[in-house]
């Protein structure tokens, strides 16, 4: 049988194939919204404020899944190139097991130190009780939050994106009805928005492992083998991914203590809105670099250069269109967007809003950086990766928010992250033509 990755895309071959992964990420992007949505409406924007103070700490779990997913998905794809598909199996299986072991290491982070950690997030007096509460409950299932995440990866690297998709549209719809079910009749707080989320990692891992350890061709579960340099390998190939939402941890952190000082309670409730807005319309070009990341891994293995070179411009007409498409829209429905969080009128959506309307620049230029980074992870340059995720997450936007809420006060805030993504693509521009030749997509 051969494999979908083996074919010369057009444009809209390609964005065919990556489609699945992009409509999974921005269903993803999508429940992961509606819990915000209605905990904000069915508890309080109080309880809204605590996610975000948790956040940082489920950011850095879900660093460690999205790294072995994204990183160890082009070396098995790399692998599978290459013609070795026993050796893929392997190396699949033993990733599978390390997933699982970090996921209980934060189970048991979370069992032990809930409350520690929630005061080391910042939690004030009015937000400590929703925060542990939420921490407890996420981290004990961090296992299957991990298996969730590599899935997602693999199973487009196992030629069927469409089944992460209708996994992930399930999970959706399970985390959305009971959020319903849980905040709204049976009156659980904010540990029934946990626990939603939690049973909606559950069915991607579960389904996940049952299909990969039954499926009899193509790249499926082999026997565990201790392979610790391709681990490393992999480590490193996913570093700018784990870089991402580690940086997102701490610059949540700062977000949240910058707001705290400046706004109080409501300051960041107003910032948890607009990074769940930035989650969303920025999935789609997660979804998309995730989706055409194991045909560039692939083609790399294969040594087929003028596929690359074919790929990469197609990507290219397709980020820089999507980045126009996406500032538009973030500007028009700016105030859609915010009331569906927080009515208006009140001060939260005032903030929001006009915090939202500051931030929403950053869209024209987070699909160029987004997408580099991918396509460096996918052709093995973990080390390149990890410089643009470091310096578009962490370097730069921390910067920002240390100097421009000095200079200009809140708006300062919310410019940090335009700014960021600017000086980023930039630096995503010049390594992108630095490398052209290296990587195949420069023209003969």
């Amino acid at each position: 049988m051969k494999n979908r990755l083996d074919q010369d895309f057009t444009l809209g071959g390609l964005l065919y194939f990556a489609l699945p992964t992009t409509i999974m990420m921005l269903v993803t992007s999508l429940y992961t919204i509606v819990d915000g949505v209605l905990t904000s409406r069915l508890v309080g924007e109080n309880a809204l404020a605590a996610i975000n103070i948790a956040y940082p700490a489920i950011s850095a779990m879900l660093a460690v899944g999205i790294m072995l997913g994204t990183g160890g998905s082009a070396v098995v794809g790399n692998r599978m190139g290459a013609g070795d598909m026993a050796g893929a199996r392997r190396t699949f299986g033993f990733l599978a097991l390390v997933g699982v072991c970090a996921g209980g290491a934060f189970t048991l982070a979370g069992c032990l130190g809930a409350e520690q950690l929630a005061r080391l997030l910042g939690a004030s007096d009015v937000l400590m009780a929703d925060t542990v509460t939420y921490l407890r409950i996420q981290l004990f299932f961090a296992p299957m939050a991990m298996l969730q995440l590599m899935f997602q990866s693999f199973f487009v690297t196992a030629g069927l994106p469409g089944l992460g998709l209708w996994l992930s549209i399930a999970a959706g719809v399970s985390n959305g009805v009971l959020d319903w079910l849980f905040m709204g009749p049976m009156k659980m707080g904010i540990a029934g928005a946990a626990a939603a989320t939690v049973i909606g990692y559950c069915i991607p891992a579960v389904c996940g492992v049952a299909f990969f350890l039954l499926r009899r061709h193509g790249l499926r579960f082999g026997k565990p083998e201790l392979q610790w340099r391709l681990l490393g390998k992999a480590c490193f190939n996913g570093s700018s991914e784990m870089v991402t939402n580690l940086s997102t941890a701490v610059t949540t952190f700062f977000f949240n203590a910058i707001m705290l000082e400046l706004l109080g309670e409501p300051g960041v409730a107003a910032i948890t809105i607009v990074l769940y807005a930035q989650f969303l319309l920025i999935a789609l070009f997660l979804g998309f670099s995730m989706g055409v990341a194991p045909v560039f891994s692939f083609n790399h293995g294969a040594e087929r250069y003028d596929r690359l070179r074919a790929v990469f411009a197609h990507c290219a007409r397709f980020i820089l269109l999507g980045a126009l498409a996406i500032f538009a829209a973030a500007q028009l429905l700016a105030p859609v967007i915010v009331g569906v969080f927080s009515p208006a009128g009140t001060q939260v959506y005032d903030l929001a809003l006009g915090g939202f309307r500051l931030f929403a620049p950053a869209f024209l230029f987070a699909g160029v950086n987004i997408f580099a980074s991918a396509l460096f992870t996918a052709l093995g340059d973990g080390k390149r990766s990890a410089l643009i995720s470091f310096a578009r997450t962490f370097g730069f936007l921390m910067a920002g928010l240390l100097l421009l809420p000095r200079l200009l006060g809140v708006p300062g805030v919310w410019l940090a992250v335009p700014a960021a993504e600017a000086l980023s693509c930039v630096l995503s521009g010049l390594l992108l033509w630095r490398n052209r030749g290296m990587y195949g997509w420069k023209r003969a």
